[in-house]
């Protein structure tokens, strides 16, 4: 790839490298461009440890430009934590995601569905893919791998694949699983699911005031392999408030979900199990997401898919579908965080591979990457110093921000 900037020669990639060091080791000036956008690849700062600027690439299928923001999460008041509406069922564009919790910068988050058109009667719940932490707050659990949406993913990996921040304060990937069970009169068993939009098979999930008003009738849709199978026939529902049964029924329903209050929803075996219960039947539901093979927990996390994994790619990442794609990353020990996106205006709109990007975040210094949601999606704002509100610096491939459920929000707290 070649990197290029208005005005300028064709940069190699090398030299690009070259010019993310000086920046983000405090070496080049912060130059700002007219009306509070920088000209292409000039710096400007939102925050301290925060920097944004844009650049060409000459990619496989024409020039893209790319909008790219680096975070050291070491900077007094550097923080990053997960921009959702309230509720993990609700979408909003993330410009006012990042205004309504005072971010100075984001972007786009997980992988979602924006309408559903395999099963007559249920509504899109906006709900995402893989897991969400906020604050370090367990939000939802990873839905089975055949119930996702996006692109294909890499071998060896799945919908549990996070990229976050720990308690320790720096970025990393990993996975996160559910760890919860349901205790009953008859005994325990495994939790299957958390405010997920689609169960495992034979499961019992648990859906909580996070989930937010959206019907729960999806849940039991599909399968474990076929997001397009029929609903099942085999459903119930059981309200639990402080401990005890409150109410059941036949089908999933809808409506908010009070605190305090949980719904559990079975299918198939799982639905015969809530069906032994009766109204003022005591229950007992645990639930928390783990980090696999980590001692530290995630104070934020999202999902997608990993690109990069100690500065090398992962194998079998496709090099010939080119699209509009955002991106995360990390390096420097986690210490630095770097978020990208590519612009979707129609004279930039090639577009990458998925390979590319993997090689871009790795050029601009990432020694681990991960994949957002792309496409109409991908959304990338930060803030003008000296303005109260962010601005959205890419052009959203579908003429205007897309409502997303999730994002990566950056903070200068204090």
């Amino acid at each position: 790839m070649t990197y290029t900037s208005a005005g300028t020669r064709p940069r190699t990639v090398v030299a690009a490298l070259l010019v993310w060091c000086a920046v983000v080791w405090g070496l080049a000036p912060g130059a700002h461009g007219a009306a509070g956008s920088p000209d292409a690849g000039a710096w400007q700062r939102p925050a301290p440890g925060v920097a944004y600027r844009t650049f060409d690439v000459a990619a496989a299928h024409g020039t893209v430009r790319v909008h790219l923001l680096t975070v050291d999460l070491r900077a007094p008041g550097a923080d990053v934590d997960l921009l959702y509406p309230g509720a993990v069922a609700a979408r909003e564009p993330v410009s006012r995601l990042a205004d309504t919790r005072g971010a100075v910068a984001g972007i786009n988050g997980d992988f979602f569905n924006i309408s559903e058109t395999q099963h007559p009667g249920t509504e899109a719940t906006g709900a995402t893919v893989g897991p969400a932490i906020a604050a370090g707050r367990a939000l939802k659990a990873a839905v089975p791998r055949g119930q996702r949406f996006g692109p294909a993913l890499p071998p060896g990996t799945g919908t549990r694949e996070v990229f976050g921040v720990g308690v320790d304060h720096r970025a990393r990937m990993g996975r996160l699983v559910l760890d919860g069970a349901v205790t009953d009169p008859a005994g325990s068993y495994p939790l299957g699911g958390l405010n997920q939009y689609a169960l495992p098979v034979g499961s019992v999930g648990v859906f909580t005031s996070d989930w937010g008003p959206v019907s729960r009738a999806r849940a039991v849709c599909g399968t474990d392999l076929d997001r397009a199978a029929p609903c099942t026939t085999a459903a119930y529902e059981v309200t639990v408030r402080n401990g005890r049964v409150v109410a059941v029924a036949d089908t999933p329903g809808r409506g908010p979900i009070a605190e305090g209050t949980e719904v559990l929803v079975g299918r198939e075996a799982g639905a015969g199990r809530l069906r032994s219960l009766a109204v003022g039947d005591p229950v007992r539901i645990r639930h928390r997401l783990v980090a696999e093979g980590s001692p530290v927990p995630y104070r934020f996390a999202v999902g997608g898919y990993p690109l990069l994994r100690a500065g090398v790619p992962l194998p079998g990442l496709d090099d010939t579908t080119a699209a509009v794609r955002s991106a995360a990353g990390g390096t420097d020990g986690g210490h630095r965080l770097l978020l990208m996106a590519l612009d979707g205006a129609p004279e930039w709109r090639a577009g990458m591979t998925v390979a590319e990007v993997a090689a871009l975040m790795k050029a601009e210094g990432a020694r681990d990457a991960f994949s957002l949601d792309g496409g109409g999606s991908s959304t990338l704002v930060s803030r003008t110093p000296g303005e109260p509100s962010v601005t959205v610096r890419n052009h959203p491939s579908g003429g205007a921000e897309r409502p997303v459920p999730n994002g990566i929000g950056i903070f200068a707290r204090g």
